[in-house]
């Protein structure tokens, strides 16, 4: 299936004044945030003297506020000043970063970041609705994938440069960055323009359960909408699955330390950026769905590597294979979300979308390690293969039941 006009370069994507400054701002907050991660796990670990179960709990801190506030937040979102939004939240988490300065226990950190991520669950679907009335529909492939490079080319780089903070100056340092770069992030989008026509506000609580059903409505009956969604879902908790066992898997199957874990963690970035380059030009011949598709199945095919071969080639290459595909999945939806979904409703579905994705990562977080004790990790990752292997046959038939459906109503 061919599209009637080439997707935009990211240098063309780039040339428009608002979303550089908006990629500018991504790129110096998620370096300050990459930071402050950094130092907030050297923290509990070295300075706390945290167990797992304590460092482990950071992450499901953060990510439980984006499953539940994330679809109420697109609610307002869809009728909030969109600029005025990103720019409060970034304001609001220079605050709330600076509180970290002050934590003495690990329930601080936990409070601060969950109240951290709430503010960010209203600014996450704020950006996304920035991209769409900014980038005309050609340039959002390309928009959407240099928002990810950014975020995995730091992701990689940042751990060695906070470590180096860190040890020279100790972890505050990281945070006081981490704050600073909110401001940052806050002065680039003051100089966006975001266009978009206003919506009522809300009357009671009613109808914002009104509103979030619409959003959750449409996904469901929006065949390519629910098909992303579905995929973006299963990617995720194969990932965070993946992911939660890698330093393990190094351990106890590969017979390796450290050095091993932290290049295999940083491959799927390394893919990540790799794959992000090839999803504008395969956008030129397959709908977005379909890519979206083949990356799961592409994901499946890296994980069965890493199980089916316990040698260190074979799980650098699964890891980059699975990073990869990964990008055909996160940048195709994220693209095709911001071009199906009508502007009135794109908060709401953009936060239904961000609030499936981390519940699916809090689920695999909690269930990784218990069957992986029960089942064996590398049969967890043969589960996890053919787990994605089953949702894109389903999200196939569903696409192909769809195309068949208009079809019969054109003859008709």
């Amino acid at each position: 299936m061919s599209t009637a006009v080439s997707p935009l370069s990211f240098k063309e994507v780039l040339k428009i004044g608002g979303m550089r400054r908006l990629w500018m701002a991504q790129v110096v907050s998620v370096f300050g945030d990459f930071l402050a991660i950094f130092a907030i796990f050297s923290l509990i670990s070295f300075r706390m003297k945290g167990n797992a179960s304590e460092v482990s709990g950071v992450l499901i801190a953060y990510l439980l506020p984006f499953t539940f506030v994330s679809p109420v937040a697109g609610v307002f979102v869809d009728r909030w000043n969109v600029k005025r939004t990103m720019i409060a939240s970034d304001l609001i988490r220079a605050v709330l970063v600076g509180f970290l300065v002050l934590a003495t226990n690990v329930w601080h950190i936990y409070g601060i970041l969950f109240v951290l991520s709430t503010v960010s669950s209203f600014f996450m679907p704020a950006q996304s609705v920035a991209i769409r009335t900014m980038v005309p529909r050609e340039g959002l492939l390309s928009a959407n994938a240099l928002i990810q490079q950014a975020f995995y080319a730091l992701q990689i780089i940042s751990p060695a440069i906070a470590a180096a903070i860190v040890s020279a100056a100790g972890p505050g340092i990281c945070f006081w960055v981490d704050s600073a770069s909110f401001v940052a992030s806050a002065l680039f989008l003051s100089g966006i323009v975001v266009k978009r026509d206003t919506a009522p506000q809300l009357k009671n609580l009613g109808s914002i359960v009104h509103e979030m059903n619409a959003g959750v409505k449409f996904i469901l009956t929006h065949a390519s909408i629910s098909v992303v969604v579905l995929s973006i879902t299963a990617g995720m908790f194969a990932v965070r699955c993946f992911g939660a066992l890698v330093a393990v898997f190094v351990r106890d199957v590969l017979a390796a330390g450290n050095g091993l874990f932290g290049i295999l963690s940083s491959l799927v970035g390394v893919g990540m950026i790799i794959g992000s380059q090839f999803t504008r030009r395969l956008a030129m011949t397959r709908s977005k769905a379909h890519m979206v598709i083949g990356g799961l199945v592409g994901m499946g095919v890296g994980i069965s590597i890493v199980a089916a071969v316990p040698w260190v080639p074979f799980a650098i290459a699964g890891m980059l294979i699975m990073g990869l595909f990964a990008a055909f999945i996160v940048i195709p939806s994220q693209a095709l979300m911001q071009e199906e979904t009508p502007p009135e409703l794109l908060g709401r579905v953009g936060g239904s979308m961000m609030s499936v994705m981390m519940a699916s990562q809090i689920a695999a977080l909690c269930l990784a390690g218990p069957v992986a004790q029960i089942m064996g990790i590398r049969n967890l990752y043969f589960a996890s293969a053919a787990f994605l292997a089953l949702i894109a046959v389903a999200g196939h038939y569903r696409l192909g039941r769809n195309v068949a459906i208009q079809r019969a109503a054109v003859n008709a």
